[in-house]
């Protein structure tokens, strides 16, 4: 149902290479771009996810209460790329563990403030 998510971003530049190193991490690679405005990755399965400069030229900021799920696959998975996500200067949001018995997630956020988890069920 849902085809991509599109975050903004002030500063295009560094927040792919974030994107380019955490996604990699889930198998992801860029799909589509416009050069200067923004840039699209998917692993082939599922939605895609982009990064944008805002439309209106006005400053991105993220939303509160808006969180974007990284279905990870595994546990060790959910650990690496929370591992990874703080190793390019993402923000903690709480570290990876078993949350409601059977949901495994880490949290974080970008280098834009947007917040994510990295899960597996």
């Amino acid at each position: 149902m849902i085809g991509y998510i599109m975050l903004g971003t002030n500063d295009l530049d560094r927040a792919a290479v974030f994107y380019d190193a955490l996604l990699g991490e889930l198998g992801a690679k860029r799909a589509m771009s416009d050069p200067g405005r923004f840039i699209g990755w998917s692993n082939g399965a599922g939605p895609m996810l982009a990064i944008t400069k805002p439309h209106d030229g006005n400053k991105a900021t993220y939303g509160n209460g808006v969180m974007v799920a990284l279905a990870a696959g595994s546990q060790e998975a959910v650990d690496k790329i929370h591992a990874k996500a703080m190793s390019l200067g993402g923000t903690d949001e709480g570290a990876p563990g078993l949350r409601g018995g059977t949901f495994y997630g880490g949290y974080f956020r970008d280098l834009d403030g947007n917040k994510f988890v990295a899960f597996h069920m």
